[in-house]
């Protein structure tokens, strides 16, 4: 039981919590109280030195901008005013509050009131769901389109559909980057002549992939209702971030032992076969720390791409908030940092957990 749990742990990132459980047994006390103080202790320490260094920087510079606000209305407006100027800073009015670096207790106060937002927002939905089911019904039946909530989506609805662009764009990398990647593996002559196009390609702006994509996206479907900024997002982000699946499906198919490749043709395998049962799990390493190095740049570029490409989702959110200029706005935009750095994070441990359970040197 004590060995399933641990392998769990080890499984799902959480290993450096079997020092913890094994001093909790007590078992090698002496080693484990020197682990648990290096892999769990510092690290949380860490955590509070880190914003602890945050509050300082913020409270630093909040104060720079208030005496660079009052001395500024002194200036202009006298002493009376810049005295009126402090009172009403001090006084935690919002109107008048400096707008620099937000603190830690800022940021908090910006994500509660970022999910008190996403609440009011759903509850509005559901209110509109109700109101048109009979109208969305009868609309059905004739065949037409359903109408649907326009409002202003939430910053959880911008998660959602940031998710769904960086997944069809890693899912359309993928489709492209390993098939291909199989064939110029396997083909020296290929490999040569196709080299030149991916290493010329590879290094491009996401800035350029996507105005290459909206030319072509906005004449093929010039006439469709579809969402057009989200098409556009996703291809862009699959361009941009195939190059790395495409290099390492390459390499690990072209770096198979050759021993394997001769076991194969002993057997007489097909091509297929050969491809299915020999190259690729032999490749599998490769190939998925190059879909993890696909997946990180694809959430990495997916804001500046949804930031251009008009697309709601997180990149849109930053921006709104940089131009909105609100109080609460610095502190929007740090809750998103630190949500798209998290969601990055989850997507590179769950990428890891995919290659464990299937590649066949870990069993």
């Amino acid at each position: 039981m004590e060995t399933k749990i641990l392998n769990a742990l080890k499984w799902s990132g959480l290993g450096f919590l079997e020092p913890l459980i094994k001093l909790i047994q007590g078992k090698e006390k002496d080693k484990n109280i020197r682990l648990v103080l290096r892999q769990i202790v510092v690290p949380v320490l860490s955590v509070f030195i880190f914003l602890g260094v945050c509050n300082f920087g913020a409270s630093y510079l909040y104060n720079k901008e208030r005496d660079i606000k009052i001395e500024k209305t002194r200036s202009v407006q006298g002493d009376a005013a810049a005295a009126q100027m402090a009172e009403c800073i001090d006084s935690s009015d919002l109107s008048c509050k400096p707008n620099s670096l937000p603190s830690p207790a800022d940021v908090k106060q910006g994500a509660i009131s970022l999910w008190n937002d996403h609440k009011m927002i759903s509850e509005k939905k559901s209110a509109f769901k109700e109101k048109t089911a009979a109208i969305n019904k009868q609309r059905k039946e004739q065949g037409l389109k359903a109408i649907t909530y326009t409002g202003r989506p939430s910053f959880v609805d911008q998660i959602i559909t940031s998710l769904k662009t960086v997944f069809a764009g890693f899912l359309l990398a993928a489709f492209f980057a390993i098939p291909v990647g199989i064939v110029l593996g396997l083909s020296e002559t290929l490999r040569s002549s196709i080299n030149w196009i991916i290493q010329i390609l590879k290094p491009v702006s996401p800035v350029v992939w996507l105005l290459l994509v909206s030319m072509v996206v906005k004449t093929v479907m010039a006439n469709s209702d579809s969402d057009k900024a989200f098409i556009i997002s996703f291809i862009s982000v699959g361009f941009c971030s195939m190059w790395a699946t495409l290099v390492n499906t390459t390499m690990g198919v072209s770096s198979v032992n050759p021993d394997y490749i001769n076991v194969s043709k002993v057997l007489r395998l097909s091509v297929f076969s050969n491809i299915f049962k020999v190259i690729l799990p032999a490749s599998i390493p490769m190939i998925f720390t190059g879909l993890r190095i696909t997946l990180s740049v694809a959430w990495m570029v997916l804001i500046a791409i949804e930031l251009l490409a008009q697309s709601p989702g997180l990149g849109s959110f930053v921006w709104e908030e940089f131009q909105n200029g609100a109080n609460d706005s610095n502190a929007k935009i740090i809750v998103a940092m630190f949500v798209i750095g998290f969601i990055g994070f989850m997507l590179d441990r769950v990428m890891m957990f995919i290659q464990k359970l299937i590649s066949f040197e870990a069993k």
